[in-house]
Order: structure tokens, then C-alpha cells, then sequence
């Protein structure tokens, strides 16, 4: 089959939801992928920041194909040990308290405000997010998700969510009342643009919220599992949340949510309450399981850290070369590059050239490669977007 004939059968039978690249990837292997003509591309933000440790780890694929020849699904009405295991594994690299295993980032994000909303009792309900946020699809997701493109014409959304300026710990004062239960928080805002928290804001808001008795949720869906350096990016800031949610990169490109919450908060839910369906099966719980112990044995967090920096020097140089490059940030291996100039024309054409990036807010490319990528792949990468770049400086009339 080739790829013209793919994308006519989407075109006949698929939901137009997506925008898509013209390409059908076949196959993959680390940081590169291959379509069905056979061009090889180079992965620099694989599956949306789910595959985490690149396409196809040995690992993970033998711990999937060992545990589908014992169990792959049971209804949560019953105990399995892996689940039991990676509850263990989290609440040890994270703090002391509960999880509840969902299927993906906005479940577990449904999941916390659903837990918030019964630890005010009724009482209190109402939740502060961020303007330029992103929560998930799901309808009271995007109700809490601060930007108005994801809203239009699903209204009237779940009413008791109120958007605050980033960054700004004075709205947050002001938006706190009486009804006020939790504020919702992404360490770096992925969808709006790897924008990053300021180090004082968070602490403020930490305090703030610990003072007035309101719950922290910090949703780490795309920022959690080594991404940023460290296992979850709220130890970047010396704090400790009362919920997070987790999704992404946690089971190594196999569907898994999981929303944390500490002794306290966790209790609040009781028999009934909540529930899902494929939420924690077995399968997906070894992967996860192997996930983390990849991550650790093979001490990615020092290479995402490492390379990390290392490829923000070398984006940072571009910022000195060409005059549309307006600012390089993120952390770790969460970077973007913001331009004067369109995003997608430069991802179109780095694609071409094999080399796969995401364009978001229309003038930012965001780069988040694996994060056992090589230094050779990130020069690599760097090289043709440096070409493409080049390309658009010479189209330039000044």
C-alpha cells in the first residue's frame, strides 16, 4: 500500500478531527521513524511527547510481548500486582498519597477535578487555571484549558472554572473566594508554547494555596517522566503538589493516565465515585513499569539534562543568526524556538528535508525528542533546521 492510497481510505472512513502530514509512518526504531515509501525521518517530537524513550525500546517491546502471553486485561473489581507495583513505584518518586490509573492525560486531569470538587464538600467547587493552558478535550478539560479556540461552539461548557494570567500571583489572589477548591497548574505550558513558570510565582502560588486551604493540581501529562530532567517537573521547584496528573510518556506509547493525590486528598474518593474501564490493566502497567526502570538504570534524567542544555546552545545560536528567531526556552528536553515568521512553513519543510517537529500558537516550533536521544541525532536535527532556516532568511526583504 502507499501512502496516496492511505490517505484516500482516511479521507472515506476517518473523522476529519486532525490535521495531518502527508505522510504514513510504517515503522520506527529510537529517534527515527520510517513511512511506507521507506524515507527515514528523524523524531524530534515523537507521538506528541509519548514516546518518551523513542520508537520500539527493546525493553519496553519484550515486556509488552511477555506480559500479552500471560494477562492483558482484567476488570479493576479485582487486585493485580503490576498495578499494585507502579501505585508503589509513583508515590516513591513522587510524594506520599494514592493513584487512580485512567487511560490518557485529560481522564486523569477529569479525574483530579472530580476529587477536588469532593474534598470541598460541595461547598467549595469553583477551580483557577491559566489563560494560554491546555487540559485535554474531554468538556470539562476544555472548559479548564485557557485558550477559546478549543471551546468554540462546544458551549455551554461545565461552568465553576475561572482562567488567570499566567505568571501573575496577584489574579490568583484576586480570583480566590469562598467557592475556590483548586487551582490547576502546567509547570510549562506545552500547547500554549513551552512557556515556563516563573520560580517565584510557583512558590507564592504554593504558599497561597497551602495557606488558604486550596488544592494544587499540577498536570505534568506532557511534562512528567523525565522530560524536563527530573522525574516529575514540580521538583524543578522545590514543591510538592497535592494532585498531579500523569499520561504521555508514562507507558512507553501504550495508553495509560494516572492522577496522584496526596494522604488526605486520596481518601476522599470511595467505592463508586469513579472508575475506568481499561484504566491500570495489566499490560499496560508493565510497560509503565519498565518505563521507569529504563529511566532509571540507564540514567536518562542526567541525559536529558546534558543534552538538554546542549541543544538549547545550539538553538540559542540561531537567535544571533537569523533575525526571525525571536526567543529559544523551555527545560530539559522541552524546548521551543518562537519566530517573527510562520511555524508551519518551517515544519513543512524540515519535514521534507526528514526531520519532524511541531508547530504551536502558529509561530512556535517545539522540539521534545526522546529522552535517550543521541548528541549525534540533536546535530543532526540541528542541521537541518539550521538549513531550512537559512531559506527563510534569504527570502527575507531586509
Amino acid at each position: 500500500m502507499k501512502t496516496e492510497e492511505v490517505i484516500k481510505l482516511y479521507e472515506d472512513y476517518v473523522m476529519n478531527t486532525y490535521t495531518r502530514m502527508p505522510i504514513s509512518l510504517a515503522k520506527g526504531k529510537g529517534s527515527r521513524v520510517w513511512d511506507l515509501e521507506q524515507r527515514e525521518y528523524l523524531d524530534f517530537f515523537p507521538g506528541w511527547g509519548v514516546s518518551g524513550l523513542g520508537h520500539v525500546h527493546p525493553k519496553i517491546t519484550s515486556a509488552i510481548k511477555e506480559q500479552a502471553k500471560k494477562l492483558i486485561h482484567v476488570s479493576n473489581n479485582y487486585y493485580h500486582h503490576l498495578q499494585a507495583r507502579l501505585a508503589k513505584k509513583i508515590i516513591d518518586l513522587s510524594f506520599p498519597g494514592k493513584i487512580f490509573f485512567c487511560n490518557s492525560g485529560a481522564e486523569a486531569n477529569e479525574a483530579a477535578f472530580k476529587l477536588a470538587r469532593i474534598y470541598g464538600q460541595g461547598k467549595r467547587f469553583e477551580i483557577i487555571a491559566f489563560e494560554n493552558s491546555f487540559h485535554g478535550r474531554t468538556i470539562a478539560a476544555i472548559a479548564a484549558t485557557g485558550q477559546k479556540k478549543y471551546q468554540e461552539g462546544f458551549e455551554p461548557l461545565p461552568s465553576g472554572f475561572i482562567h488567570v494570567p499566567y505568571n501573575n500571583i496577584k489574579a490568583v489572589r484576586n480570583a480566590l473566594s469562598e467557592r475556590t477548591i483548586a487551582v490547576i497548574l502546567e509547570l510549562i505550558q506545552g500547547e500554549g508554547g513551552i512557556k515556563v513558570a516563573d520560580f517565584e510565582f510557583v512558590n507564592e502560588l504554593y504558599r497561597l494555596c497551602k495557606e488558604k486551604d486550596v488544592l494544587l493540581i499540577v498536570d505534568e501529562v506532557q511534562t512528567g517522566m523525565g522530560r524536563t530532567g527530573e522525574f516529575f517537573c514540580f521538583q524543578n521547584y522545590g514543591i510538592i503538589p497535592d494532585i498531579m496528573t500523569l499520561a504521555k510518556a508514562l507507558g512507553g506509547g501504550l495508553p495509560i493516565g494516572a492522577m496522584v493525590a496526596r494522604s488526605g486528598v486520596a481518601e476522599c474518593f470511595r467505592p463508586g465515585m469513579h472508575a475506568s474501564t481499561f484504566g491500570g490493566s495489566p499490560l499496560v502497567c508493565k510497560a509503565a513499569l519498565t518505563v521507569i526502570e529504563t529511566i532509571q538504570k540507564d540514567r536518562l534524567l542526567n541525559n536529558c539534562r546534558r543534552l538538554g542544555n546542549y541543544l538549547k546552545e545550539k538553538l540559542s545560536v540561531f537567535k544571533e543568526k537569523f533575525s526571525f528567531v525571536r526567543e529559544v526556552r523551555g527545560m530539559g528536553l522541552m524546548l521551543a524556538l518562537e519566530l517573527d515568521i510562520s511555524g508551519k512553513t518551517v515544519v513543512d519543510q524540515c519535514r521534507k528535508r526528514g526531520l519532524l517537529i511541531n508547530c504551536t500558537q502558529e509561530r512556535i516550533l517545539r522540539i521534545m525528542p526522546a529522552i535517550n536521544v543521541s548528541k549525534k541525532d540533536i546535530d543532526k536535527a540541528v542541521g537541518i533546521l539550521e538549513d531550512v532556516l537559512k531559506e527563510h532568511q534569504n527570502t527575507l526583504p531586509y
